[in-house]
């Protein structure tokens, strides 16, 4: 592994641990993950189709109908990104993480194989499993990937966070931008554990990444609305949650 990507991670992880959260442009996302492995985006343009034709999230109990959504199932031991794709399995928060859909097992498609084990994916997994492993080197990791996409076409509102200011009941999360068709908005705010505002920005090329503590901060996004009226919006996003298994 070369000393620049480990000088990238060690940078990272220096300002996560300061705020406990940071933000990463794309094209340096890009760079790390090449500079681990030429071959690290081999696939890069096939895992962003991927979110096409994905089918709707149908445990949405505000009845919405504007997300949809693949899940899967990893885990990786302590201070080692070589992790695992485990058995499909439901997902599961509690109502105090999730007062809108929590409660109950959720069930929902898995990825497509070949992105779930391409490079792409692959990449993006270690780059997480990376960097949280040097922020708690004596954690295993339960690890869920989410395929997101929110679909605005002027019938109902586009909501992210359809849960609002909220903590996922992980450790660490990863939430990197795949994709925006004429969308606007989406906008992104950390909050302190008094819910106070301490930034606010956009996702808005490709890999952009915001990483947080999911222990020290909570998290939103705002709505996304179409730019064109006449065309249907679309915001894709991958969230990989790590949380320390016991």
């Amino acid at each position: 592994m070369s000393s620049r990507y480990d000088s990238g991670i060690e940078e990272i992880c220096e300002s996560l641990s300061g705020k406990s959260y940071d933000l990463v442009p794309g094209d340096r996302v890009k760079e790390l993950l090449l500079e681990r492995s030429e071959n690290a985006l081999a696939d890069l343009d096939a895992f962003r189709e991927s979110w096409n034709g994905m089918p709707l999230d149908g445990h949405m109990t505000d009845g919405g109908r504007y997300r949809r959504r693949r899940h899967a199932t990893l885990s990786a031991p302590r201070a080692s990104d070589d992790y695992r794709v485990e058995d499909h399995q439901p997902h599961y928060q509690t109502l105090d993480y999730n007062n809108l859909n929590g409660g109950i097992a959720r069930h929902y498609e898995p990825f497509e194989d070949e992105i779930l084990r391409g490079s792409t994916m692959d990449s993006l997994v270690r780059l997480g499993a990376g960097i949280f492993g040097r922020l708690a080197p004596y954690s295993g990791w339960h690890i869920e990937a989410h395929q997101f996409r929110i679909e605005v076409n002027g019938e109902e509102v586009g909501r992210p966070t359809p849960e609002g200011i909220h903590r996922d009941g992980v450790t660490f999360v990863l939430m990197a931008m795949i994709g925006r068709t004429n969308a606007i908005g989406g906008e992104s705010t950390i909050y302190d554990l008094e819910k106070t505002p301490l930034e606010k920005f956009s996702l808005a090329e490709t890999l952009d990444l915001a990483l947080v503590n999911d222990e020290r901060v909570f998290h939103g996004v705002s709505p996304i609305e179409q730019l064109d009226p006449g065309t249907p919006a679309s915001r894709d996003v991958l969230v990989i949650t790590y949380r320390h298994k016991v």
